[in-house]
């Protein structure tokens, strides 16, 4: 599938919204709801992993098809219909200029393309996505295949922030690009701090901490400096949980009033999680998640505690 092809398919972000969500009809709290978000079905890791080579291996992806189809087919499945789907980035694994990416990325669409048509599909740029320092090209072409790189959107009441965190990891190949997203954030977090939402929440793909805001730096984290700092503006604005994947494990933490969520991947694991995907009930007072292995929302669903959330007014 092309890339135009694709967008017949996904309601992809342009204009830095997400059409599927009319804003207007948005922005008012009418109740309780839920989405699911996922992370890192990163077609072609897997092989990578397994034989060591991740800078250029990943010449077969097919546990990765079938997982991601799984994930498909248990979302599609739950009832009532989940508000949206969110993937927080690292698509594929093949970066920008290597070989697979093409096919990788068409599989990719391909299965997505079996996702509800009635589950809007929130798409969120990861470092393999764009590459590890991004630049105006690769950060153009994943638009085009995959929509905005940032924007944001209303749901419920709820204002969402999609963000790309590769700015915040490696800019020095696109510091125009940086500065503007900065710009357009402080835009977006100036609505969330006049308390104009419910709440306000952030999927981005790298974590800005794993489990303590005062963590070593690590390849999974962002730098104490930047992490700090963009979690005080994100404190100040009232943000009350960011979702993010990257960590190919389950982890978090918290932060003054901040819950750092980060997922374990619907694809390669390198910790002692399954594949999975994360259920996120949100009410008027508070936000509840749980992770759940494909297996067990495939053939379970969600469990009657979170549903019962769901029925508070």
């Amino acid at each position: 599938m092309s890339a135009a092809e694709a967008g017949g398919v996904f309601r992809r972000a342009r204009g830095r919204t997400l059409d599927a969500f009319p804003s207007e009809k948005e922005r008012e709290w009418k109740g309780p709801f839920y989405f699911i978000q996922g992370a890192d079905p990163q077609f072609g890791l897997m092989k990578a992993w397994s034989t060591g080579n991740c800078d250029s291996g990943g010449d077969e992806w097919g546990q990765e098809i079938r997982l991601t189809e799984q994930a498909v087919q248990a979302v599609n499945k739950l009832k009532p219909r989940p508000r949206f789907f969110v993937l927080c980035g690292d698509l594929i694994h093949a970066m920008p200029g290597t070989p697979w990416r093409k096919e990788q990325t068409a599989d990719l669409q391909r299965v997505l393309a079996r996702v509800d048509s009635d589950i809007p599909l929130v798409l969120v740029s990861g470092n393999h996505d764009l590459g590890n320092a991004p630049t105006p090209e690769t950060v153009a072409e994943f638009q085009r295949t995959w929509g905005d790189d940032y924007f944001s959107f209303w749901v419920g009441g709820v204002l969402c922030l999609v963000l790309n965190s590769q700015f915040w990891y490696d800019a020095s190949r696109c510091p125009a690009l940086k500065q503007a997203q900065d710009q357009w954030l402080d835009q977006q977090l100036s609505v969330a701090g006049q308390r104009e939402c419910q709440h306000a929440i952030v999927f981005q793909h790298i974590p800005l901490f794993l489990q303590s805001i005062d963590e070593d730096d690590d390849y999974f984290n962002l730098t104490k400096s930047v992490r700090r700092e963009v979690a005080d503006k994100l404190v100040r604005a009232g943000v009350t949980a960011v979702f993010s994947g990257h960590y190919h494990r389950n982890a978090g933490g918290t932060y003054q009033n901040l819950d750092m969520v980060v997922s374990s991947a619907i694809g390669c694991q390198l910790g002692q999680d399954t594949h999975g995907l994360r259920v996120v009930v949100v009410t008027a007072e508070k936000i509840v998640h749980r992770y759940y292995s494909l297996d067990e929302l495939s053939e379970k669903g969600i469990e009657d505690d979170l549903m019962g959330l769901m029925k508070e007014k």
